[in-house]
């Protein structure tokens, strides 16, 4: 017999279950199972009072947000989310992208891209001396191929998973940065790929309360379009279970020029969409390698046009044939374009006839 106390919990469970299985009865109880369901004045209530997310990125990325960074290879993505992290490990900000965690947080940087020889020489002044201080809240894994023995590839995702999910644990980081994600699940070329990976680091992040981070790759794409959801590799089910993303373009305007984008957000509205991007420059600052911020732009203005390839291409024509003396409209004749628009090419380039 159960003492009196726990028999009462013990029957007002079993007639609880009982009810549940009453036809008709699935709408009016609410269990806690794989669903929590209270009205919604009641998420009110509970939410009521609870500070808002602070922004970690700038409108970039917040507190307790699954957000994905991604760029095409080569475009920094891992200095940039390294340097993102040093910041949160010391109540620091990268302006103008704003941190407000009014304290240091504990940083999990998950690196499946560097060795860690290939990631001291990113901050370090020369081999041997100057080396960049991390924080001690700084913590650092990478893949360790003596485990991996073992592992078959029907259930590597899990491994690679639950193994993130203990080192967040024995961290107890608030804030993770996956490097990159293409490792942390089977590939995220489809649907069917995608789709378990941001489950599970959905799981973690509620788990947790964790703020994530994770890097990916873009396709080869179109240079001439702008930056949109359709340039993350792989299926937009990444995108589509993200809180918020944003990605890195490369300047065709500005050489060494590179620049942020936002691609989605859900805490407030968009700030650094096509008409004003975040231009950024790749500098190794003593012994830290990071990116400088240099102003504000449009994306249209940055990218490579077709159009500019194309007048480019003629004017450099234009000239081969003035050079070799041929008349304004033996040129215009042999291009196929008016007089006149021969005469303002070589006017604008001081060749004015």
């Amino acid at each position: 017999m159960y003492p009196p106390q726990i028999e009462a919990i013990r029957r007002e469970r079993e007639e609880f279950n009982k009810r549940k299985l009453k036809a008709g009865q699935w709408g009016k109880i609410f269990g806690e199972g794989i669903l929590r369901t209270k009205t919604a004045n009641d998420w009110m209530k509970q939410e009521f009072g609870k500070p808002a997310a602070r922004p970690l990125f700038g409108s970039l990325w917040f507190e307790n947000e699954l957000c994905i960074l991604f760029a095409d290879t080569n475009m920094g993505k891992s200095v940039l989310a390294v340097q993102i992290g040093d910041c949160l490990t010391k109540c620091h900000s990268f302006e103008p992208f704003y941190n407000q965690a009014d304290e240091a947080l504990k940083v999990l940087y998950v690196d499946f891209e560097l060795s860690a020889k290939q990631f001291e020489a990113r901050y370090v002044k020369n081999a041997q001396l100057d080396s960049y201080v991390f924080s001690p809240n700084f913590y650092r894994s990478e893949f360790n191929p003596e485990a991996d023995d073992g592992i078959v590839s029907d259930n590597y995702q899990e491994h690679i998973q639950g193994a993130i999910s203990a080192a967040v644990s024995e961290t107890k980081a608030k804030v993770l940065i996956i490097d990159n994600i293409t490792y942390a699940g089977n590939g995220t070329q489809n649907a069917n790929a995608a789709l378990p990976l941001m489950k599970a680091l959905k799981a973690l992040k509620i788990k947790y309360g964790l703020s994530i981070l994770a890097l990916a790759h873009t396709p080869k794409r179109n240079l001439f379009k702008p930056l949109t959801v359709n340039d993350l590799q792989g299926s937009k089910m990444l995108i589509n279970f993200a809180d918020s993303a944003f990605a890195i373009g490369q300047s065709y305007a500005a050489p060494g020029i590179r620049y942020i984008k936002q691609i989605k957000q859900r805490n407030q509205k968009e700030e650094y969409g096509e008409n004003n991007i975040c231009l950024i420059n790749q500098e190794k600052h003593i012994n830290f390698l990071r990116y400088k911020f240099e102003g504000y732009a449009r994306e249209a203005d940055h990218l490579r046009g077709p159009e500019t390839l194309e007048i480019e291409s003629l004017k450099q024509k234009i000239l081969e044939l003035h050079s070799t003396g041929h008349s304004l409209q033996k040129i215009a004749d042999e291009l196929g374009i008016h007089k006149s628009r021969v005469q303002r090419v070589l006017k604008k380039c001081g060749n004015g006839a």
